[in-house]
């Protein structure tokens, strides 16, 4: 499996180290990368700024992903409201509170709903000028203004390994669930000058891919 959310507490496996079922594989659910996505918004935000959560609460290990976004919103000076959104009646509602309450950015965590609706994230941002974040590349080539994450193409290139291994006798039960080691940092350029927002160099040099 590739899983976006935490796989113990979506009961997919026991435990990462020790999967003990039918399952195995890798988690995106990059926790450390959290707090570099709000380091880097905060370079490019005044210090007290307010950023919306757009993120389903359903998906699991959401939760603990908002307790580190609460953590790290702290250390760079960044105030976080929290956005439930299950469906499409739930983001509009949430679109229609944002544009009314003076955000300053959105960050949007990757899942398989808000990947869907990606493209029509990014078009709300761009009509408000509001800067986009997530954790997935596809969500920048959509429109966002940046995406700091796991590369997914490296890992689920990594998943071959797990085939290999089963084909040769292992069992999934045996093999732990796998983090990203593959990091990867994109910058929209276009978006970035649709909404006026001016990327400091230092921001720019940090890049691995910029969508000019």
């Amino acid at each position: 499996m590739g899983y976006s959310g935490d796989p113990v507490e979506a009961k997919f496996v026991k435990s990462l180290a020790h999967p003990g079922g039918t399952l195995t594989g890798m988690s995106f659910l990059a926790l450390e990368l959290v707090g570099k996505r709000l380091e880097v918004l905060a370079q490019i935000l005044p210090r007290g700024s307010r950023v919306a959560i757009v993120a389903d609460p359903e998906h699991p290990g959401e939760q603990t992903e908002l307790r580190y976004s609460q953590v790290a919103a702290k250390d760079v000076g960044i105030n976080l409201s929290y956005f439930p959104v299950r469906n499409l009646e739930e983001l509009d509602a949430a679109f229609k509170t944002i544009s009314g309450a003076a955000m300053q950015a959105i960050v949007v965590f990757p899942d398989a709903f808000t990947l869907d609706q990606r493209a029509k994230i990014a078009a709300f941002g761009l009509k408000y000028r509001l800067p986009t974040v997530s954790g997935w590349s596809m969500y920048a080539e959509s429109g966002f203004l940046l995406t700091y994450g796991p590369n997914l193409r490296d890992s689920y290139a990594h998943l071959a390994i797990y085939v290999d291994k089963i084909l040769k006798g292992a069992k999934p039960a045996d093999l732990p669930v796998e983090l990203p080691t593959s990091v990867e940092f994109v910058i929209n350029a276009k978006t970035a000058k649709a909404i006026g927002v001016k990327l400091p160099q230092a921001v720019l040099l940090r890049a691995d891919r910029v969508i000019e």
